[in-house]
């Protein structure tokens, strides 16, 4: 990866790129399906939405979006469905890996996600590769969620690194234009759910990866 300053710090974003919650998630919300007597759909369905979370989820279980009326109280179904299930969820292959070689290398991590610290609190405590996360920014730690840059400079605060000394690797479009405005490199997870139409190549990403071990070889680059 071609840099103009040196990387200090590593910034992810947490679903699809850290962790595979698209079970979860699917499930909670398939759930709901089951429960009105309509047929289960397989995970395949939900998978590609797992990254745009309850809209996603909700959208694929019942065709819904979020300006239909009856759309919020089916959320807060999907949300207590998910609380129970959530804590199931595991890192993705070569992440645990991944962060331990970032931090023998000496270089600080953190995550950056739009999903309720409702979630995201309860979650990290629970799994052990979080506690050595300097920072942890939910999408309502701050009063914006991406793509608004806010998020990513509470994060950066947070770890004492200045943002154009970070990188922000992330697997939704929305992140590499919240990690562009923040002035920070931005490398695509093209290994997460992106959504079902997504084309990585238009995201204007500094970089891809199709692996989380990949990002290693991008940062030994000049």
């Amino acid at each position: 990866m071609s840099t103009t300053a040196a990387i200090q710090a590593v910034l992810f974003d947490l679903d699809g790129t850290l962790i595979d919650s698209a079970p979860d998630l699917g499930a909670a919300a398939d759930q709901m399906r089951v429960d009105r007597g309509l047929a289960s759909l397989p995970l395949e369905r939900y998978r590609p939405m797992a990254g745009s979370g309850a809209r996603g989820m909700l959208g694929v279980a019942f065709g819904i979006t979020p300006d239909a009326p009856d759309f919020p109280p089916l959320r807060e179904e999907f949300f207590v469905n998910y609380e129970a299930r959530m804590l199931r969820t595991r890192v993705f292959d070569g992440v645990a890996e991944l962060v331990a070689t970032l931090r023998a290398r000496g270089l600080p991590w953190g995550v950056v996600t739009n999903k309720s610290v409702r979630f995201t609190g309860p979650l990290t405590r629970a799994m052990p590769l979080f506690g050595t996360a300097g920072a942890i920014v939910s999408g309502d730690t701050t009063p914006y969620a991406k793509p608004h840059p806010e998020p990513l400079f509470e994060a950066a605060r947070q770890l004492g690194v200045m943002p154009q000394h970070c990188v922000y690797v992330g697997d939704d479009e929305r992140d590499m234009a919240a990690g562009r405005a923040a002035g920070m490199r931005t490398v695509a997870a093209a290994y997460g759910y992106m959504g079902a139409d997504a084309d990585v190549t238009l995201w204007e990403a500094d970089a891809s990866i199709r692996s989380p071990l990949e990002l290693l070889q991008l940062l030994e680059r000049p």
